[in-house]
């Protein structure tokens, strides 16, 4: 009897078959996204591998400080003009008030001479006039003793004819005489009294106006005359004179600077530092330096937040003591503190930074470096401090990516 032979479902060869066709399919699929997948092949002696470490951030930046002194002051010009005369040389030692260079404009001191004739002149004016015054005073002042003297002379001439009237020894036209002039000398003297009253007042006020303007003018005088003398400049404090070159017949400006003073008391540091630090670099932290084989202590005491040049600039004194040799134009190395140690994830400095800003990375693994996005934060000379995106161990290259920051993977062959 004949028995039925079920069929299978999947034969041997359907299997192979299957199997053969889903590794084609995937062939073919690995090799299209490689196809989608832009590769960079790069040198292994053209890039360069950082590993990942974890340890202390040290948050400091290097400067470079330059020796200055605590105090400058600037000479200048008050007077513009042309160099006449040159008394004394860069780099010398001056006491205040010492000439240093005499300025020649002959059209100012013209007219400083003409408005110094003239002031005069009105100055005079009115010291004659203040002599009028006084003059005319004395007149009225004499004006009035003559009157008071024919007033008592009057005075006694009526009494005793009003004595005489009443005993008519004398007629009444002679006493009327006599009383008439005494009337006369009276109201006289009372109408220059109130003269003499009104014309002081008035002569205080013109003698106190006139005083004024003496004052005001001899003010112009002093400041003309001075104006002249600053012609010659000279030294406004003590100090030792620097940045000074003039030549006899170069022109200077109004206020133009013509050099400077250093007041010998001391030294600070100056530094310029990147503007990536605007933000926290403050008065009072603490910084370092050395010089000589020994290390001092600086402080931030001033910063001047105005970017120029992709920087800013700081000032640094010195905490307890100075260096003794110290001299200017010196160039310090320094470490400035911006704050304590952390541990933390650290990648060495490198020109990648300037490619990917910090927001990714290539990471290498076998020969291959992958683009991974990362989290940078703080630097300091040597280290960024990572956040996130990397671990400890792994490398990263941290040179430049200017030829390969559009590829998505660099091979690198050894």
């Amino acid at each position: 009897m004949d028995k039925l032979i079920e069929k299978k479902r999947f034969s041997t060869k359907k299997i192979v078959i299957a199997i053969g066709l889903l590794l084609f399919i995937v062939i073919v699929a690995y090799g299209y996204s490689l196809s989608l997948t832009k590769v960079y092949k790069a040198d292994a002696d053209k890039v360069t591998l950082s590993k990942v470490l974890f340890g202390d951030f040290e948050d400091v930046v290097l400067l470079n400080g330059s020796v200055v002194p605590l105090t400058s002051v600037i000479v200048s010009s008050p007077e513009g003009g042309t160099v006449a005369e040159i008394f004394t040389e860069n780099g010398a030692s001056v006491v205040k008030g010492t000439p240093l260079l005499r300025i020649a404009n002959p059209n100012a001191l013209s007219g400083y001479t003409s408005s110094e004739t003239s002031i005069t002149e009105q100055i005079n004016q009115l010291r004659k006039l203040r002599l009028d015054l006084e003059q005319n005073q004395r007149i009225m002042s004499q004006d009035m003793m003559g009157i008071e003297n024919s007033l008592r002379t009057a005075t006694r001439k009526y009494n005793t004819d009003s004595i005489l009237y009443s005993k008519k020894v004398i007629t009444k036209q002679e006493f009327e005489i006599s009383s008439q002039d005494y009337e006369y000398y009276q109201g006289r003297k009372k109408i220059l009294r109130e003269a003499i009253k009104q014309e002081n007042q008035s002569r205080i006020m013109q003698l106190k106006q006139i005083d004024v303007s003496i004052n005001n003018m001899n003010e112009s005088l002093q400041t003309i005359r001075q104006n002249i003398k600053n012609m010659t400049i000279t030294a406004p404090v003590s100090g030792k004179l620097s940045s000074y070159d003039p030549v006899i017949g170069k022109s200077y400006g109004v206020n133009e600077m013509l050099g400077k003073i250093d007041v010998l008391q001391g030294y600070k540091l100056q530094a310029s530092v990147d503007e990536y630090y605007v933000s926290r670099v403050k008065e009072s932290q603490t910084a370092t330096c050395e010089f000589d084989g020994g290390s001092y202590q600086l402080i931030v005491k001033k910063v001047i937040p105005e970017i120029t040049s992709g920087q800013f600039q700081v000032e640094l004194g010195f905490e307890n003591k100075s260096p003794v040799d110290l001299k200017r134009g010196l160039t310090l190395p320094v470490k400035l503190t911006l704050s304590d140690n952390s541990k933390s994830l650290l990648l060495s400095q490198g020109q990648f930074f300037q490619s990917t800003g910090g927001a990714w990375v290539f990471v290498v693994k076998d020969g291959k470096a992958i683009k991974r996005n990362v989290k940078i934060g703080r630097k300091n000379f040597k280290y960024y401090e990572v956040l996130e995106g990397l671990e400890k161990n792994e490398e990263v290259i941290t040179s430049s990516y200017d030829q390969f920051n559009q590829y998505d993977m660099v091979e690198i062959n050894k």
